[in-house]
């Protein structure tokens, strides 16, 4: 084979490697990595039924602070970054159900709204994920922490907005679900996203936006 031949095959075998599908294969190892890191520290300390689930991307996984932001709140912090709300919904069987959590808090979305997802393909993910933790546990309450708008991500702002709008309409439809606005508190009076409450990667929260969110969910939590 000539040289032009080899790099053509090359090139050939190096774009089958990054297909999307091969992509998304990586990605749920990497997420099956966390789980079973789940797993593994369940088997040392398991929590004990009833307790309060937060499950998501890496504005969960981050929060160093979220168990002694709620004192007293048996607390299981169960965030893997990079994760979608389609993900969280697909892993409901290991990421959930095992905890019988009287709560699940669930944050997730913005990183399927990066990748291209509708807003309403976003809520129809929302609603996998309730029905497939109701289905095995029709007592545990779920509420939504709206979609944070991130300095990032502005450009998203519209379908952000769009997004949470669906989600607290779905929400409203019953008394188990509860929508919880962080949106509204992160902006500025431009109603724009507030830089101060982001690490200098203007995506992830600081502590003064941490601090945001407790005062949202203290009452839901509580």
């Amino acid at each position: 084979m000539t040289v032009a031949g080899l790099l053509g095959a090359g090139a050939l075998a190096h774009a089958q490697v990054v297909t999307p599908a091969s992509k998304s294969v990586v990605q749920q190892r990497r997420w099956q990595a966390a789980l079973d890191a789940f797993a593994a520290e369940d088997r040392a300390h398991a929590p004990q039924p009833g307790g309060v689930l937060f499950v998501g991307s890496s504005s969960i996984r981050l929060w160093d602070t979220l168990e002694a932001q709620f004192q007293g709140v048996p607390v299981i912090k169960r965030g893997f970054g990079g994760s979608r709300l389609a993900d969280c919904a697909e892993r409901v069987p290991e990421l959930v159900l095992p905890y019988k959590p009287r709560l699940v808090v669930l944050y997730a979305g913005d990183n399927d709204l990066a990748e291209g997802r509708s807003p309403r393909e976003v809520v129809e993910s929302l609603k996998a994920f309730v029905d497939a933790v109701h289905t095995s546990l029709p007592d545990t309450r779920i509420a939504y922490v709206s979609i944070k708008p991130s300095p990032l991500r502005a450009a998203l702002m519209p379908q952000v907005r769009e997004t949470n709008d669906l989600a607290r309409a779905y929400l409203a439809t019953d008394t188990d679900l509860a929508y919880v606005d962080v949106f509204s508190a992160m902006l500025d009076p431009a109603g724009q996203p507030r830089k101060d409450l982001f690490l200098p990667d203007a995506l992830h929260l600081n502590a003064a936006g941490y601090s945001v969110w407790r005062e949202a969910l203290s009452a839901v939590v509580r």
